[in-house]
């Protein structure tokens, strides 16, 4: 049972002033030695209340064995005034990533661990209140073998090198929310310097990587450098107050969940962003854009943070709009355009599905915190950036700055509510915040923006309830830019004269389904890729999208888009989210399934049509990544991984490779031996997991058979494994081979994420079978949904459920 709104505002009424001195021994293989002292303040004498620790052994209490201690949680009784309790206890690691992870590099043979917390995951770490509104100060030592290096929230106060070990002490931290711990350890390969923001102040800086990923940490190091030390001196000139956690780390960790985790003074990146391969410029961006949101995370969520989750937004969706606007400063030019075409459209899907909440939900809305991880989603997070970004175009930059400012001084160290934001806001403007937020944030759905055409020009109308200011592009009849103007849009009609193409929201400042005079889309969609601003393009892909999920635009149709448009297309984020969202979403699951083959041919001969033509090396990359996957061309991809080099003599480096390897596994054109041979050559993790995959992609009963065995046979399988033969396994073109496995993927899905909880829960979900689904399969989901099926898997397959009705006939 995860921690209830009602358990957490009990306990927070009782419980103030914590502070953790915490020894953590790592030295064991067998699981690691922890030992806390948790001092507190208790408000009332003889009252109750309970440390979380989940799954530990060996549990003393003050030196005896913990006889209240149920496998989750320690009771206390308290004397008022201060308190002071000391646990010990043996926890064991993990693989899944949800704990202290452990992973051994194949490459190297060297171990890694790493705390990798969260909401409900603190207490997998040590005994502690694991509530975002018990921030408290953590004083860490760690025993970590010799030849090891760690690296926590605190800055490094001391080191001592034992005769086996080493031992790690970490000054004082700032108050810190809880879910937001970390320690790694490891031998990792570090590059240091330290840098003076605009206030003067000095910071010890790092990047760390594992001891195999060197090489491609120091090829990567003046980018990383540059672009951190831009993010935050572009920080410390927005906002007010200082870095507030003495040193900044930064670490590339194996088997983070997440995509990056912002730990106060050391965030954790999973490594795949630091690629074995030269990272690709689509790679580099997105990177950029990561770095700098949780580096805006250190203000919005670890100096000021969260009460309960239902302000999940007010961390979230704040970083998410700082990492493309910050990372734009920081030199990523047109960060928006990569959001644009591929983090909106998947707020438009989740704002149509049974699931969507407001961007800011009450807090009885979210009971408990199993509900909260649902709240982790395209809604806190991409609609959440859009409203932001809207808010800021409709009040201006330098009043929604002072009241940001405001805010971080009023809570800083503390916890905040969206009132407490709204109250900042508000006195930093004399428009209607308020009203704003009633409107925008506490709402589902959105409006549309419609265009229609008279004798006078293009109207403008709203068909919903929210104000709007939104930019207006206009074109000539070759699609020259003729003007952009800004506009409200609200109750009244806005007319646009003189313009045979208009887009309205060009700019993507606001969150509204766009729909165009028919005038302006047959123009736009006849030759997309002679508009010259990047911004509009992917405003017009983006509508292109909603239209096939709306069936007001066939699955063939947008093929021809695909076809006539990608080939020519100028920008590496355009390029990279239309052709991923045409190979993932429209081929799984707009397709009957004997349409599969040859839409996924289709795709792939857009790809070398465009790389006929010679593009500029960051289009043919982006191009070439997209044919590896879809080409059904065996000899040509085997050529490839002879020649180690493409056709058009672009390197075929590792991710690239196995790509390359999948792609021939899926078309029979390799064996299971050959795949083998393949992985020990390699002989990384990049490596095991591509064979992993490929294996899995094999078009054969057998492989097949033996590939659902790793993913529901094997408990032990860990969470990257798990991620990769569920990717070979669910071939859009083998339905014949994998539909006999849909109804068995629901059932001992179910039954396996029962027995092994929420983090099984979130992998099975986002591993959902993409492939088209017969209606007796959706059917079958719907009857199981009648189950008593777990919160955050349940979540996952409502919103299948939801998206695979959208695409089927009436």
């Amino acid at each position: 049972m995860s921690l209830t709104l009602v358990e957490a505002r009990a306990r927070a009424a009782l419980v103030s002033e914590v502070s953790y001195d915490l020894t953590l021994d790592l030295t064991s293989r067998e699981g690691y030695g922890c030992r806390a002292t948790v001092s507190f303040t208790c408000a009332t004498e003889g009252a109750e209340t309970f440390l979380e620790l989940a799954s530990a052994r060996d549990v003393l209490v003050d030196g005896l064995p913990a006889t209240t201690y149920d496998g989750r949680r320690i009771g206390l009784v308290c004397i008022a005034g201060r308190n002071e309790v000391t646990v010990e206890a043996r926890i064991p690691y993990v693989t899944d990533g949800d704990g202290m992870h452990t992973f051994t590099d194949p490459a190297d043979g060297e171990t890694y661990v790493g705390a990798y917390v969260g909401m409900d995951l603190c207490q997998r770490i040590f005994p502690c209140f694991d509530q975002n509104d018990l921030k408290a100060p953590v004083t860490l030592t760690v025993l970590a073998p010799a030849g090891w290096s760690v690296v926590a929230n605190g800055r490094l106060a001391d080191r001592t090198d034992e005769e086996t070990h080493g031992v790690w002490r970490f000054g004082t931290t700032p108050p810190i929310p809880l879910p937001m711990f970390t320690v790694c350890a490891g031998s990792w390969h570090s590059v240091r310097w330290e840098h003076a923001g605009p206030d003067g102040q000095v910071v010890p800086f790092a990047w760390h990587a594992r001891a195999s990923l060197a090489g491609q940490l120091d090829r990567d190091a003046d980018e990383l450098r540059a672009v951190t030390e831009a993010c935050y001196d572009e920080y410390l000139t927005m906002f007010s107050e200082p870095f507030a956690f003495g040193s900044f780390d930064q670490v590339f960790v194996p088997g983070l969940n997440w995509g990056a985790l912002e730990n106060p003074g050391c965030v954790t990146y999973r490594d795949e962003i630091l690629p074995v391969g030269t990272p690709t410029e689509g790679e580099r961006r997105r990177r950029g854009s990561v770095i700098a949101h949780e580096m805006a995370h250190q203000w919005f969520g670890n100096l000021s943070t969260m009460t309960w989750w239902e302000d999940t937004w007010l961390q979230e969706s704040f970083a998410d709009y700082m990492g493309y606007r910050v990372s734009d400063a920081a030199g990523f030019e047109g960060a928006f355009v990569d959001f644009s075409i591929s983090g909106k459209p998947r707020a438009y899907a989740a704002d149509e599905r049974r699931s969507t909440h407001p961007v800011a939900p009450e807090p009885e809305d979210v009971a408990d915190v199993d509900q909260a991880f649902n709240n982790f989603d395209a809604i806190s997070y991409a609609k959440g950036n859009s409203a932001i970004q809207q808010l800021v175009t409709w009040l201006g930059d330098e009043d929604f700055l002072r009241g940001v400012n405001a805010y971080f001084a009023r809570h800083r160290f503390g916890n905040a509510t969206l009132a407490d934001f709204v109250e900042a806001l508000d006195g930093a403007t004399d428009r209607d915040v308020r009203g704003w937020v009633e409107a925008w944030l506490r709402t589902t759905g959105f409006d549309t923006i419609r265009a229609t055409r008279d004798d006078d020009g293009v109207v403008l109308t709203r068909e919903g309830v929210r104000p709007h200011r939104l930019s207006v592009a206009t074109y000539d009849e070759d699609l020259l830019a003729t003007g952009t103007t800004m506009v409200d849009l609200a109750d009244d009609p806005v007319r646009v004269r003189g313009a045979a193409v208009v887009v309205p929201n060009a700019g993507n400042e606001t969150f509204a389904r766009l729909r165009l005079d028919p005038e302006s889309w047959s123009a736009l969609s006849h030759d997309l890729a002679s508009v010259a601003d990047d911004s509009t393009r992917a405003v017009v892909w983006a509508t292109a999208i909603d239209l096939v999920r709306c069936g007001d635009l066939t699955p063939e149709d947008f093929l021809g888009l695909v076809t006539r448009h990608v080939p020519r297309e100028r920008s590496v984020a355009i390029v990279d989210s239309v052709l991923g969202w045409t190979r993932r979403n429209l081929v799984a699951h707009h397709l009957a399934p004997a349409a599969v083959p040859a839409a996924v041919a289709q795709v792939a001969a857009a790809c070398e049509t465009g790389l006929a033509a010679g593009p500029e090396e960051p289009i043919a990359v982006a191009l070439t990544r997209a044919l590896a996957a879809t080409s059904p061309d065996a000899l040509l991809l085997d050529r490839w991984l002879v020649d180690r080099e493409t056709h058009t003599g672009l390197p075929v480096e590792p991710d690239l490779r196995w790509s390359a390897i999948h792609r021939l596994a899926s078309l029979g054109g390799l064996t299971s031996g050959e795949i083998e041979e393949e992985r020990v050559a390699d002989g990384t993790i990049v490596g095991v997991l591509g064979a992993a995959g490929a294996t899995a992609a094999l078009p054969t009963p057998d492989a097949k058979a033996t590939a659902w065995e790793r993913l529901l046979g094997d408990d032990g399988l860990s969470n990257r494994e798990f991620e990769a033969v569920s990717h070979g396994f669910w071939d859009p073109e083998q339905t014949g081979l994998v539909h006999e496995y849909l109804p068995r993927y629901l059932h001992e899905g179910l039954a396996a994420a029962r027995r092994r909880g929420p983090s099984f829960e979130e992998r099975l979900g986002k591993s959902f079978p993409m492939v088209p689904f017969g209606d007796e399969h959706v059917a079958a989901l719907a009857d199981v949904l009648r189950d008593d099926v777990p919160t955050v898997l349940r979540r996952a397959w409502e919103d299948a459920y939801d998206d695979l009705t959208r695409t089927r006939e009436p």
